[in-house]
């Protein structure tokens, strides 16, 4: 049996579109192994997918300091655990200065990166695909097949698998959602990430929290850093959730509701992962189409506003409007949302 190495430590919502390429992998006949830091861990450990896991504790490192002396027996540990399998082949999908050292080292015979790479990637492979896997066009789950078509792989399935919820968890989301109103389409309203040129403007989710309450239970999920966000937009009069949920737990809430409205976001992604709800992600400066909830577009819509400078990928600071204005946040109209909604549920 064959081995192969997917390296791709973060972010949560491309590591929730490269379990595809894994169950490639593993349905055809190879072992897989991956390396995946804190953002996906919980998603990759005890996923059927994947044969053997490798955390790389690198929110930890990077608190201790990258030079402290625990990082590198850390790191050391880590290492021996993956040349140990003896790979035949690693897979470099994240591209970055942080995949390099475990590419180089991995001791995997051949390590394949593709031509558009970041921060010298390229120097931890041995092979280079010759396509490039940025494709606005396409979406990076048939951007990350090119790597399976490289090798010869069939690639016509599409199959996403998540590790099973453990018992409590569904209990405690029982709790959760006690005396909920079933009788109206139930949706989740996320509306927080972590990059502020990603967010929807909050005159918006109030407009649209105010056209569709009346024929919808309305469930507002965010972390506690994002509690003053929900209550601005209504979240204190319908359920607020905020800081109630991890990603186990968010991810069972995911599957009993009917819908997730959120922008570019973990959220977005990993409600497309647990099959259940309708999405809606709102796209600002981010490619729709690249990183949109993938398959069925009457159920999974990916929009913007339409302007011509989207998407120009900078989610720190418009290019064209510094801090101030920023447009693609304003748009698509809050009319438009609700309209989509009304047909959704």
């Amino acid at each position: 049996m064959k081995k192969v190495l997917i390296v791709r430590l973060s972010s949560m919502g491309d590591i929730i579109f490269h379990i595809p390429l894994a169950n490639l992998f593993k349905n055809q006949g190879y072992q897989v192994g991956w390396v995946v830091s804190e953002k996906g861990y919980e998603l990759i450990k005890d996923n059927p997918c994947v044969d053997n896991v490798y955390f790389v504790p690198a929110r930890k490192w990077k608190q201790r300091g990258w030079l402290h002396p625990k990082n590198f027996f850390e790191f050391i540990s880590i290492l021996k655990s993956i040349r140990k399998e003896k790979y035949d082949i690693a897979i470099d999908c994240q591209r970055m200065f942080k995949s390099m050292y475990w590419m180089l080292l991995s001791g995997a015979k051949r390590r394949i990166i593709s031509q558009d790479t970041r921060e010298y990637a390229q120097l931890g492979a041995n092979e280079v695909i010759p396509k490039h896997l940025t494709n606005r066009d396409r979406h990076v789950l048939l951007n990350s097949y090119e790597f399976a078509k490289y090798l010869g792989l069939n690639t016509d399935e599409v199959k996403f698998t998540l590790p099973e919820t453990s018992s409590d968890v569904k209990k405690y989301v029982d709790n959760l959602l006690e005396g909920i109103d079933n009788t109206k389409p139930l949706v989740v309203i996320a509306p927080a990430t972590t990059r502020d040129l990603k967010h929807w403007d909050r005159d918006n989710w109030k407009k649209l929290v105010k056209g569709i309450q009346d024929d919808c239970t309305l469930i507002y999920t965010g972390v506690e850093a994002d509690r003053e966000l929900l209550s601005d937009i209504g979240a204190n009069e319908h359920i607020n959730l905020c800081g109630k949920t991890n990603l186990e737990s968010l991810r069972e809430l995911f599957s009993r509701v009917d819908l997730v409205i959120s922008p570019d976001s973990g959220s977005a992604h990993l409600a497309w992962a647990s099959g259940k709800p309708a999405v809606i992600a709102i796209f600002t400066c981010t490619p729709p189409k690249m990183y949109g909830p993938f398959g069925n577009d009457e159920k999974y819509i990916a929009i913007n506003g339409g302007l011509p400078c989207q998407p120009c990928w900078d989610t720190k600071v418009c290019p064209l409007a510094g801090d101030k204005n920023k447009l693609c946040t304003k748009l698509p109209s809050a009319d438009k949302i609700i309209n989509i909604v009304k047909k959704n549920p």
